[in-house]
Parts: C-alpha cells; sequence; structure tokens
C-alpha cells in the first residue's frame, strides 16, 4: 500500500472588481426599514412512517398531546406509538411593511430523529418575534428539499430531506408598530463604511434634490432631513433617491479561504518590489508486507513481516525570484503566477509577503 501526503492543490482565483455605478438601495440600508426575524415550535404529520421515534423524542408525544386536546380528543393515560408526526422548529422573516392577511414564507427543519418530512403537513403553528408577540401562523405542505430510501440492509440519503420550505406559508396576524410617514429625518447605513462612498452619496442625493438634504455623518451614516426635501412624505424621498447611481469606494482587500485554498484579489491591491524564495516537501509512505509460510505437513503458522520504506522529498520551488513594483491588477496576477506555485504554497507566500510590508492590501484569513 502506497500512501502520499504532500501539499494540497486546489483552485486560485483572483478577481477584479470593476468599479461602476451602484444604486443606493444596494448599498445602504434605511433606518428602520427591516425584516423581523419569526420562530414558532409545530408538529408536521403525514410522513410515511419516517417520523420521530416517540421513545427517543418525548416531546412529540407532548405536542401532539396537546394538539389533539385542543381539537376536543382526550389522550390521558393514553399510550400510542404513530411513525407519521415529527416535531420541527419553524422559522420566518417579516418584512418591512408587512400588513395583516399577507403572505410569507417559512422554513421547517426536525428536531428530532425522524428521516424524512417529504410530503408533511405543518399543522397550525404561531409565530412569534423577539418580544414574545404572534405575529404569523404557519401551516401547509412542506416541499422538501432532499430523498431518502431505506433498505434492508441499508439507504441513500440525497440532499437534506428533514428540512423543507412552505411557499406563502404563514399569515400575517400583526404588524410591526412603525411609522414611516411621521418621521422628520431618516439615516441611510452603509453595508460597508467609508467615508468616500458616504461622501459621493450626499452629493448625488443634494445634487438630485437641488438642495443640501443629506448630511454625511460618518463613515457608515449619511443623514437625510425630510422637512428640506420639500416632499409630500419621507416615503416619495426614499423612492426618489434610492435609484440614484453612486460608484463605490472599496478597500484593497486579499481574501483567502485556507479550507478550499481560494484566493480572491481585489482590484486596488499592490505589492511593492520584493524577492521570494518556496519551496516543498512531500513523504511517501509505502507499505510491502512479507508473508511467510509454515512447510508443507508442518504444525507451524503462517506470519505477517511489516516492511516500511518512507522518504522524504524536498522539492527545489523556486528558488530565489523576484516580484517587482506592481500599480495594476494584473501586474500583480502576473507577478504570482510568475513563480510557477501551486494555490495553497500561494497562501503561505501572501502571508509572508504582508508579514514583510509589501503588501498594501487588508489580508483577510478564514
Amino acid at each position: 500500500m502506497i500512501r502520499f501526503f504532500t501539499v494540497f492543490m486546489c483552485l486560485w482565483l483572483p478577481l477584479a472588481a470593476l468599479a461602476s455605478p451602484i444604486r443606493i438601495k444596494d448599498l445602504v440600508e434605511f433606518d428602520g426599514v427591516r425584516g423581523n426575524d419569526l420562530v414558532g415550535y409545530g408538529l408536521v404529520v403525514g410522513l410515511n412512517g419516517t417520523g420521530d421515534g416517540l421513545r427517543n423524542a418525548p416531546f412529540t408525544e407532548d405536542i401532539m398531546s396537546n394538539v389533539l386536546e385542543r381539537l376536543g380528543v382526550n389522550v390521558t393515560g393514553e399510550q400510542f406509538r404513530p411513525k407519521n408526526v415529527a416535531a420541527v422548529l419553524v422559522t420566518a422573516a417579516l418584512p418591512a411593511f408587512a400588513r395583516a392577511g399577507g403572505r410569507i414564507d417559512i422554513t421547517v427543519s426536525a428536531i428530532g430523529d425522524a428521516k424524512s418530512l417529504l410530503g408533511g403537513t405543518l399543522v397550525m403553528t404561531p409565530l412569534t418575534g423577539a418580544d414574545g408577540q404572534i405575529y404569523a401562523v404557519a401551516q401547509g405542505t412542506i416541499i422538501a428539499g432532499g430523498i431518502s430510501a431505506q433498505g434492508a440492509a441499508g439507504g441513500v440519503v440525497q440532499g437534506v430531506p428533514t428540512a423543507g420550505v412552505v411557499p406563502s406559508g404563514a399569515r400575517v396576524e400583526r404588524e410591526v408598530a412603525f411609522d414611516l410617514g411621521q418621521m422628520n429625518t431618516l439615516r441611510l447605513a452603509l453595508r460597508q463604511p467609508d467615508f468616500t462612498t458616504a461622501g459621493r452619496i450626499e452629493q448625488v442625493i443634494n445634487a438630485s434634490l437641488g438642495r443640501n438634504v443629506a448630511l454625511m455623518q460618518d463613515a457608515g451614516t449619511v443623514v437625510l432631513d425630510i422637512k428640506k426635501a420639500q416632499m409630500q412624505s419621507p416615503a416619495h424621498v426614499l423612492g426618489r433617491i434610492e435609484n440614484l447611481a453612486v460608484e463605490p469606494e472599496t478597500r484593497a482587500r486579499v481574501v483567502v479561504d485556507q479550507a478550499s485554498g481560494t484566493i480572491v484579489i481585489g482590484s486596488d491591491v499592490r505589492i511593492s518590489q520584493v524577492a521570494v524564495a518556496q519551496g516543498n516537501l512531500t513523504l511517501r509512505v509505502e507499505e510491502s508486507p512479507l508473508v511467510i509460510q509454515p512447510n508443507p505437513f508442518s504444525n507451524g503458522e503462517t506470519i505477517v513481516v511489516p516492511r516500511t520504506n518512507a522518504t522524504i522529498t524536498n522539492d527545489p520551488g523556486t528558488g530565489l525570484a523576484e516580484i517587482s513594483e506592481t500599480t495594476t491588477l494584473s501586474e500583480v496576477v502576473a507577478g504570482l503566477n510568475a513563480l510557477g506555485v501551486a494555490p495553497r504554497d500561494m497562501i503561505d507566500i501572501l502571508k509572508t509577503i504582508s508579514a514583510a510590508g509589501a503588501l498594501h492590501a487588508e489580508l483577510l484569513v478564514r
């Protein structure tokens, strides 16, 4: 048996972020205009023998008893072991400005040992917010995202059959108390705080409205004075400015994913002149066991004698290579590619260049 231990090679993806105008609503979050997370605990019925084993999930039996008693069925003291029910957690996001009677999508996930929720029906489940109030009620047939099949000696599972969705499966029962029309000022919160981008948003808004309505408060906030806009309502102001185009400014970044070996380099990354030397180490272990048989008609026994051959090879690598000072992304990529190393080794090289102070970018290692 031969086993190899060597540096694993993965994909290296250099991407250039092209600066182009982006709509304001894709760059910021409007203060107060946000969704709210909802959660509920419910019961799925109608499964084809793939539900919870009630002996291992007693909470399923408890909720099933509660549901039946609310429907007028007395099951006190009764013992039942159905296999077509499962306890689930139901999650949803209540959108901003959702009104009573509206519909929202829900996600259903098993919390017991159910094998699949395929074909099941979620029984009426209240969904509560962080304040404990009920904002929606969920019910409907689950669309599972996977499939499973089980035989006497084995089975196969594809996807995740223990989680699914119910499109428009919850009805909004309570509205979030938020009156946009009474606000005199609105804050635009940048998703990626940057002074240059915030200043450009301020300039574009003021130029579009013809008056000083927007004011940059800091790198992540631009404040709108609704009264100065002289429009009918704050909603009219947001509708007027949200599609205005702004060219965002981003920081120079190099993002490294060590798990997959992926490297993403931003367009503003620069490297000063630096010399790099890199090598590679390969360990090879070879097993060649020797089997010794006893003589014919003797009382001996067969013996396996282990034989291992281990070698270490130190590849010459790139030697000492020079990366010249670069001014564009293509020059950075060309300089790094000139080293002729694998993506995994490139990650170590980028870390070392950053430690030497020659990488003029933020290095993010995940």
